[in-house]
């Protein structure tokens, strides 16, 4: 099943934190493992305990992205980060999940 990615303006803040190189990485791979069966876990994709910032993430690397899967397939992106050691960084600030 195909989705469309929706990245809310949050996240695209949370984008734009990080140089175009990183940019380019990050989006490649929305595109690559959110386009198609985004609900389902694999090695990257897992979803999540309860928590303040989203159901679902992606890993990419040290990357991570949170979204969520809506009903009419749609997939919500709501933050962008990366992992420092065993803190998760969103625009250098960090957040307990």
């Amino acid at each position: 099943m195909k989705y469309n990615i929706d990245i809310k303006k949050s996240a695209n803040d949370d984008l734009l934190y990080y140089d175009t190189f990183v940019q380019r990485i990050i989006v490649k791979a929305i595109l690559k493992y959110l386009q198609f069966d985004a609900n389902i876990e694999t090695r990257k994709r897992k979803q999540l305990r309860s928590n303040p910032v989203a159901p679902w993430e992606l890993k990419i690397g040290k990357y991570r992205i949170f979204y969520e899967v809506a009903e009419e397939q749609k997939v919500k992106v709501l933050a962008i980060g990366h992992k420092d050691h065993n803190e998760l960084l969103i625009q250098g600030r960090k957040v307990q999940i």
